[in-house]
């Protein structure tokens, strides 16, 4: 989103009149903050061959009820949960929301795993294609520009939402939001429930609340 004064229309007058410029650029001003809780995924079956399989398992499942009952503990009223389109990530939405009844749902594929780009320095353990990187870096990227902004002026109240996806997707979120560079990305470890909270605040600054928060579950219960 844009700063308040590339809103608006020049006009001669106006500039000349510091308290009608002033007025008019307070219109333009975003009031509200967004408050945005990334989620990654549970557990999942790792041996699986498709995405279909790919199914939480009872340790995962267990995950996702602590990491659900964590988010209602916090009180707060969530104003949407979304999840990508990833059998691991609807699966733990779907019981993250039993804790949050009412809560509206949606998919978005564009929030699917993915290599979002090239890390810096380079691991051994994991080389995608470079076709992957550039098919997987504009579509994630692409899901940051539609989820991590400043807040709409039309809205008025602070808002809530819940994003279930994936630790690539997060990791490389984080540094985008953050002004740091995405490539290094793949420094950040996610434990499987984890959650990180972002602040957007009016004025664009982005604040990180918690990086791969895992404190509300029992040593046993953690997983990367």
């Amino acid at each position: 989103r844009r700063e308040p004064i590339s809103l608006m229309k020049p006009n001669k007058k106006n500039k000349d009149n510091a308290e009608d410029f002033t007025a008019q650029l307070e219109n333009y001003k975003v009031k509200a903050t967004r408050h945005i809780f990334l989620i990654r995924h549970s557990q999942y079956n790792l041996s699986a061959s498709t995405d279909k399989e790919r199914i939480l398992t009872s340790l995962g499942r267990e995950q996702a009820e602590l990491t659900g009952q964590r988010l209602a503990s916090l009180g707060l009223k969530y104003d949407i949960l979304i999840h990508s389109s990833m059998t691991r990530a609807k699966e733990t939405a779907t019981i993250i929301s039993k804790y949050l009844p009412g809560l509206e749902m949606m998919s978005c594929d564009l929030l699917r795993e993915g290599a979002p780009i090239e890390p810096v320095p380079p691991v051994s353990h994991w080389k995608p294609e470079a076709m992957q990187y550039h098919e997987d870096g504009a579509r994630i990227e692409a899901a940051f520009r539609r989820y991590i902004h400043r807040a709409d002026l039309k809205q008025e109240n602070d808002s809530y939402e819940i994003i279930v996806c994936h630790a690539n997707v997060i990791r490389y979120f984080v540094c985008r939001a953050l002004q740091f560079p995405p490539e290094g990305w793949l420094r950040m470890c996610l434990n499987n429930g984890s959650i990180t909270w972002l602040t957007i605040h009016p004025n664009g600054r982005v604040a990180l609340r918690t990086l791969g928060d895992t404190g509300f579950m029992p040593p046993d219960k953690l997983s990367r």
